[in-house]
């Protein structure tokens, strides 16, 4: 029975990130702890943002768009890959598999503007710091982050419309630990020419954008650094943005290698390494890089924890 528009398959089946079964305990180890880490640090965040009214400012409204996007992001593969250590065969259905890719895409799409946005940001405080409250103020915000939803809802639909009209005959196992285009692209028995051309066109528009923009954004501002008399403060202000940039790098780096070069057999077995670095480990720093080494974030943490009765002993964690 056909799954849906001319595809023949109704299922597919994940080989997942090894088939060594030595390994698939350790590895499931390791993706639950950066999924409870991920999943716990970026909620915390989401509340503490939510409660604390001093922080409801441009960064932290970025910021906290950012946390709910990496919960939703982990969210759509992460379970799925737990459960596929232990079963016998990872199976997902047609309909499943189309699903997780197109959400999968939207949170991935909108992670990228959002770190963009959250780097342009900066750049203004920094260089431009008269022009902040005009340049940066809530509608504007808003607007920037409804653009970046939109953005990354059109890609998504675009990339998924696309694999939609392809056909999938007889070959249904899919050399990943989740539905990702590439993979997918290589199974079917139909032309994917112009699926490869939406994925360097729109791939490229999101990703080499986004990170030029980063990037210059970045450059701008170490540059204003290199003018702050205080040593101090440069070495403080290069430490927040060393973090930020390796952050970004890993993010951004990870999705060219896999997206902006011609796919292969051999491609895929290393892009499954490095999808793991925008998927699990990226989600998962950015609490710890945005917010917990901020002393406002670590002050609302605190005045938070008080609020709702935790004991000293808790509360003393956070310093």
């Amino acid at each position: 029975m056909a799954a849906g528009n001319g595809s023949l398959v109704a299922e597919f089946i994940l080989l997942g990130l090894t088939d060594k079964p030595d390994l698939q305990l350790p590895l499931f180890s390791l993706f639950l702890v950066m999924y409870m880490l991920t999943e716990l640090g970026n909620l915390c965040l989401i509340i503490v943002i939510g409660q604390n009214s001093h922080l409801h400012t441009p960064m932290y409204f970025f910021l906290f768009n950012l946390s709910f996007i990496d919960i939703c992001y982990s969210s759509v593969f992460t379970p799925q890959t737990l459960m596929n250590f232990f079963s016998k065969k990872n199976i997902i259905s047609y309909v499943g598999c189309m699903s997780q890719f197109c959400l999968f895409c939207f949170f991935g799409i909108s992670e990228c503007y959002v770190l963009t946005l959250m780097a342009y940001d900066r750049y203004v405080a920094i260089c431009n710091p008269l022009l902040y409250n005009v340049a940066m103020n809530p509608k504007v915000c808003s607007t920037l982050m409804l653009g970046s939803y939109l953005m990354a809802f059109s890609s998504s639909m675009a990339h998924t419309g696309c694999l939609l009209r392809l056909t999938f005959c007889d070959a249904n196992t899919i050399n990943h630990y989740f539905c990702d285009i590439l993979p997918l692209l290589q199974l079917s028995c139909t032309s994917t020419y112009v699926n490869e051309l939406v994925v360097f066109i729109v791939g490229g528009v999101n990703i080499i954008v986004p990170c030029l923009t980063v990037f210059v954004s970045y450059g701008f501002i170490l540059s204003s650094i290199l003018r702050i008399s205080s040593t101090e403060g440069r070495s403080k202000a290069f430490s927040t943005c060393s973090s930020h940039i390796i952050a970004v790098s890993l993010f951004f780096g990870s999705c060219t290698f896999i997206y902006l070069q011609p796919s292969s057999s051999g491609s895929m077995d290393e892009g499954k390494i490095s999808s793991v670095f925008y998927t699990n480990v990226v989600p998962m720093m950015n609490p710890l890089i945005y917010s917990l080494r901020n002393k406002d974030v670590k002050l609302a943490l605190r005045k938070t924890l008080s609020r709702r009765g935790f004991c000293s002993e808790t509360v003393s964690l956070c310093r």
